[in-house]
Order: structure tokens, then C-alpha cells, then sequence
């Protein structure tokens, strides 16, 4: 192997031949291992933390001074000679399909994207990597930093002037990264591309396959994976000016950068947003994701002072959710003043503007303060005589989730046959009584808020539709950690006075089946790669204890 020195005089060598047009074979041979190969550009990711635009477009796909930011990193690839690309997408994926005409790139789907992080990615072309650049498909150059022939593998770095969270990196004399602590001060940082050599490749595939099964592995950024094995794995820091490198994590910095954005972000939710509020897109600002939601993606944004709510509707939810329903649902929850942060629902494609509660709590389940008030909400619902032309079918409902399940292969397991069934012998205790209301089917703590004053609000009319009151009450317990007793308070206080025995038994059955539905509506949760945590046994825990609790007092009092 030949020095550095070497190197850059026989780089010096090669780049004046080719301006003459003649290029020694000699040289070329001596510069052959340190040939780039190919490149991978990541581009499975959400970028959720780019709200609004990646809503409706990856992130590498919008377009900044002009140019498409995927696009403009793929031409200055080629510009370096780089010609054998592998663009590894997930979110969106058929967004991205255009370039493998239009700039003959090699197309793999990482179908993980949505369950695990960019090591999923490169497990995708592990058998790919040799003398390689690693490239995020959101950054953008202004100078091109690719290169036909580079001596060593290294990892690009830009400096932090004061704190930063970014990966922060301690080199040797050599320049060899030896550390990287996440977050510092003062410091140079990961930002920007990657360059493998083959022997980089060779140890860190053998590594990434070793560990890839371990959760915490595939959950992490490659990077984690580099820096838990750093001694083994050899990364020098290339330093650029930050003028050069750009990544911009939200749609303000990318306004600071291109100000076309200001007031044209060419984006339908903006678009959306004007038109309710009548205001210019340069008005709306300070926008922050809302990372949690299992079925839409939502975020924060500030406008003439004023504090909203955007909810975009997510991918597959028109399974199990009615639009059209839950905005006539809305618009009688604002009328009985259940719901005051409404403002807009668009009907057809499900996307609504709320207004942010300043310091809002939700219901805490064991503050029985704050539980009646929330009782007495769906109280006022159930009591208010008012209709809509939709309903909430629980078995329906049921029945659709279990079709759905099969067709995934998520129905497998030992005892959900015996459940389904166990579920299935409660129907005619609930239809012994029959009520029938307009029902928010969602009342769980996530969707009572409680303002600063302490006043409550019933949010999120999602799954609402004409059902029995029992599917709320139902849904209210199965969602917390209520002792008997404590379920027992729960009925009382909605009733208000002691329960007849026909009430109890019907109040039971449908806390059974109710934890069934949700059993189920998690299972397909997870099958689409959406964890919900611990609640997937509480709800299955519930629907066996509660079946034969009521099963049980149905029998024994005939």
C-alpha cells in the first residue's frame, strides 16, 4: 500500500494526463484499489421530523434551489465517475421508482423501513459494500465532494461552534476516529457522507450479520453500531466547511437556506392550511412534529400568534376508520361543546386543523376528579338524542379485523380460535339490551384533555358511529389498570346510582368484547409495523377475564 504522499503525487499525475488526454495504464493499475466502486444512497426513512412536506413526499424528493434533492446527489455521483448506484427506499417507495430510468439506478426496497433503523438498509446491500460511498439522500452539496479514487475510508465532519446533540467525534494524531460520544461542545461532527473501503466493508458486514437479530441492533443507526465496535472498525474524519455540507431537519432551516419556501412550499397541507385560516404560508410557522398517534401523522404549528393542530390522515386507515363519520361526529361534539378545538375536518380525505390546548393534561385514571368529568362527557353524548347516518358495529368491526389478520398469516397463534369463539358466545347476552346512542368508540385517557383551568375536552371522533353507550364504557376501562372495584366505580358514577344486575352483566360482556376489538386492532397495529407497547396483553388479559366473568354470572343467574 502506498503512502498518502504517494497517493496525492500520483493523483497529481493522473488528473494532469487526463487534461492532456492521455492517461499512462500504469497509473491507472496503481490507482485501481483505490477506485470507488459504487455508492448507496439511504432513502428508506419517514423524516417525520420534516413535517409538513414529508407528509406527502419523501424528504429527498423535494426540491431546493431548484433542483430535487435525490436528483442533484445522484448527478454529482456520476460527475465523479460513479455510475453503480443502489438507492435503498421504503416510505413512499414508488415516488422513487422514476430514477432507475432516468439515472439507471439499481432499486432496493427495504421493506423494514417503518420497524427498524438504517441498519435494515445496509443489510439490504451488505453483500454490496466494497470500496463505497454511503450517502443520505437528504443531503445537498454545494460543492461536490465525491471523488473517482480515494486513499482511505473516512467519515465526513463539519464543526460545532458551542453545544450540539450531533455524534461528536475524538480523533488521533492520524486523524483516526478513536471516539464518538453523542453530543459536545466545540467539536467536529458526523455530517454528510461516508466512504467504505473494502476492508471497512469486509469487517463491518461481518459484524452487522453477526448482531443484525439483536433488537437493540436493528433498532439503532449504523453509526451506533461503528461506534460499539470502533476498535475494530477503522473511520478517519474528513473535515469540510459547514458552508459545503447541509442537512436540514426541519422546514424552517430549509427556509433559512432556499427562500422559495417562505411563501411557496408547493405543499397541498399548506394549501389546506391557508384556506381555513385565511392567512399567507409565510405566516405559518414553528412547526413540530407529534410523534405519538397510531393512525395519522400530526403536527404543531403557530400562525398570527395562535397555536394549532394539523392531522394528516395515515396510510391503511380507511380499514377501520370512516371519515365521512367521524367529521359528522364532530361538528354535534363542538355543538354540545364536548369537542371545543375543532375547526375544519375535510370529510373526504380525512385531514383537520384543531386548536392546540397550551399545557394540556390527559386523563389520569386514577385522579377521580378528572375521571367523572369525563364520564359526565359521554354522559352528554349519550344523552343527547343526537344522530348521524353512520354507525360503529363492534362485531363488524371484529369481523373485519380477523379477515384482515388471516390474510397476514397474524392469526396464528395457540389459543385464538378458543378466544374468538369465547367472544362470540357473549353476543346474545349483549343483545339482551339494546341501546343505541351516537358513541365516541375511542374514550380512552389519550383523548380526554384537561386545560390549565381544569376544564375537560372529548377528542379524536375517529372510530365515533351510532352503537351501544356500553362500546365507550367498555373501551374507557379496558384502556387502564382498574382493579374490579375500581370498574365498578366507573359504572356507578356514569349511571349515577347502584347498578341493576341486567346492567352489570351487560356493562361486563361489552368490556369483554371491547378488549377483544382492541386485542385485535393491535395485532393488526403491529403487523403493519406500529408498536403498541404494553396494551396488546392488557387487552387480551381483559377479553378472557371478563368473557368468563360474564359468561359465568349469565349462567349461574339464568
Amino acid at each position: 500500500m502506498m503512502t498518502e504522499k504517494q497517493f496525492n503525487e500520483l493523483m497529481t499525475t493522473y488528473r494532469q494526463q487526463q487534461i492532456d488526454g492521455i492517461v499512462d495504464e500504469k497509473v491507472r493499475q496503481q490507482l485501481a484499489p483505490y477506485r470507488v466502486q459504487n455508492a448507496v444512497i439511504m432513502a428508506a426513512g419517514m423524516s417525520s421530523r420534516f413535517a409538513p412536506l414529508s407528509y406527502e413526499k419523501p424528504k429527498a424528493l423535494i426540491r431546493v434551489k431548484g433542483e430535487i434533492l435525490i436528483e442533484r446527489e445522484i448527478r454529482q455521483l456520476h460527475e465523479a465517475g460513479i455510475r453503480e448506484i443502489y438507492l435503498v427506499v421504503g416510505y413512499m417507495k414508488e415516488k422513487f421508482f422514476y430514477l432507475a430510468e432516468k439515472y439507471g439506478v439499481h432499486i432496493v426496497v427495504n421493506e423494514d423501513y417503518y420497524r427498524y433503523n438504517n441498519t435494515s438498509t445496509l443489510m439490504r446491500v451488505a453483500e454490496k459494500l466494497g470500496n463505497t460511498y454511503i450517502c443520505s439522500s437528504d443531503n445537498y452539496f454545494t460543492e461536490n465532494p465525491f471523488e473517482e479514487y480515494v486513499y482511505r475510508p473516512y467519515y465526513a465532519a463539519v464543526y460545532a461552534e458551542g453545544p450540539t446533540d450531533e455524534y461528536c467525534l475524538r480523533v488521533d494524531e492520524t486523524g483516526r476516529i478513536c471516539q464518538v460520544d453523542i453530543g459536545g461542545e466545540n467539536a467536529w461532527y458526523m455530517l454528510g457522507h461516508v466512504y467504505f473501503d473494502r476492508t471497512f466493508s469486509r469487517r463491518f458486514v461481518e459484524i452487522l450479520r453477526r448482531e443484525y437479530e439483536r433488537p437493540s441492533v436493528k433498532a439503532e443507526l449504523w453509526e451506533d453500531l461503528y461506534k460499539n465496535h470502533i476498535d475494530e472498525l477503522t473511520l478517519y474524519i474528513r473535515k469540510y466547511d459547514a458552508a459545503i455540507i447541509h442537512e436540514f431537519d426541519s422546514l424552517d432551516e430549509l427556509r433559512q437556506f432556499d427562500d422559495q419556501y417562505i411563501c411557496n412550499a408547493d405543499s397541498e397541507v399548506f394549501r389546506n392550511i391557508c384556506q381555513v385560516l385565511a392567512c399567507r404560508e409565510d405566516e405559518i410557522h414553528t412547526i413540530v412534529p407529534i410523534k405519538f398517534g397510531m393512525t395519522n401523522l400530526s403536527f404543531r404549528f403557530c400562525c398570527r400568534g395562535e397555536t394549532y393542530i394539523y392531522r394528516h390522515p395515515g396510510r391503511g386507515t380507511s380499514l377501520y376508520i370512516n371519515r365521512k363519520s367521524e367529521a359528522a361526529s364532530m361538528k354535534i361534539a363542538k355543538d354540545l361543546q364536548l369537542d371545543n378545538t375543532y375547526i375544519f375536518m375535510d370529510a373526504q380525505s380525512g385531514w383537520k386543523i384543531s386548536r392546540y390546548i397550551e399545557q394540556a393534561q390527559t386523563l389520569d385514571y386514577h385522579n377521580w376528579e378528572q375521571v367523572e368529568k369525563a364520564l359526565q362527557l359521554l354522559s352528554i353524548l349519550h344523552a343527547s338524542g343526537r344522530t348521524t347516518d353512520y354507525s360503529f358495529d363492534i362485531w363488524q368491526e371484529i369481523t373485519r379485523f380477523q379477515q384482515a389478520l388471516k390474510q397476514k398469516g397474524q392469526d396464528d397463534f395457540a389459543d385464538m380460535q378458543e378466544l374468538a369463539k369465547a367472544i362470540e358466545a357473549l353476543r346474545s347476552i349483549c343483545d339482551l339490551q339494546k341501546y343505541r346512542s351516537l358513541c365516541h368508540a375511542d374514550s380512552y385517557a389519550a383523548n380526554f384533555l384537561f386545560d390549565s383551568e381544569g376544564r375537560a375536552a372529548l377528542i379524536d371522533w375517529e372510530y365515533s358511529g351510532m352503537a351501544d353507550p356500553a362500546v365507550d364504557l367498555g373501551t374507557f376501562v379496558t384502556c387502564s389498570d382498574y382493579s374490579e372495584a375500581e370498574v365498578e366505580k366507573v359504572w356507578q358514577l356514569y349511571q349515577g346510582r347502584e347498578l341493576l344486575p341486567q346492567e352489570r352483566l351487560h356493562y361486563m360482556a361489552y368490556l369483554a368484547v371491547c378488549s377483544y376489538y382492541w386485542f385485535l386492532w393491535s395485532l393488526y397495529q403491529e403487523a403493519n409495523g406500529k408498536s403498541v407497547d404494553q396494551y396488546m396483553y392488557i387487552w387480551y388479559r381483559n377479553a378472557k377475564t371478563y368473557q368468563k366473568r360474564a359468561l359465568a354470572i349469565y349462567q349461574e343467574e339464568g
